[in-house]
């Protein structure tokens, strides 16, 4: 090898060592289990006709996180700040996944409870949840206000209550990328 590509070589082996590729990045947090809380929000559903609640609890199983809270609660706005702010102290919760309450009808508050409790809000997720809704749903997808960001250090995703619309969010943007957001918040 001439001197020439010596020195490409090191600065390549040297390039390598200082910089991570966005799979390695990912890989990094390849062993994390998250501890979840699922909260469907709902006048009317009970665990029997949950199937939104279901499908959140199933997919989370399906990659081995853990349900370690589950609950169907009224869509009223102090009750889901009361257990919101329990959930958010509590040692044995990492991820808070809500459904239901996301649209613009009048009985529809759980963003703006969510995003009270917001320190850091996650604008990518509601921004992709809605384009990847649109090439579903179509124009409709405009009156999803799906928000995602961190209390204190709890990830925190508010879903639609439509059971297309969790396994969209579930699949597409939030288990692809549960353990790096984990793994991030905890360097």
């Amino acid at each position: 090898m001439c001197e020439a590509d010596w020195s490409r070589l090191a600065r390549t082996i040297h390039d390598k060592g200082n910089r991570m590729s966005h799979v390695e990045h990912k890989d990094s947090s390849a062993g994390i289990q998250a501890r979840c809380a699922v909260i469907t929000l709902s006048d009317t559903r009970n665990e029997a006709n949950d199937t939104s609640g279901a499908k959140i609890k199933t997919l989370l199983g399906s990659e081995h996180h853990l349900v370690s809270y589950y609950a169907i609660i009224r869509d009223e706005p102090r009750e889901l700040s009361v257990l919101l702010e329990e959930l958010i102290s509590s040692g044995d919760v990492d991820v808070i996944l809500t459904n239901g309450g996301t649209g613009i009808s009048r009985r529809d508050h759980t963003i703006a409870v969510v995003e009270n409790h917001l320190t850091t809000v996650l604008s990518g997720f509601g921004e992709l949840f809605r384009m990847l809704s649109y090439q579903q749903i179509g124009s409709s997808a405009m009156m999803s206000r799906a928000v995602a960001g961190i209390a204190k250090d709890k990830l925190v995703f508010a879903m639609p209550g439509s059971t297309a619309g969790v396994e969209l969010a579930m699949t597409k943007l939030i288990l692809p990328e549960l353990r790096h957001l984990l793994g991030q918040m905890r360097k």
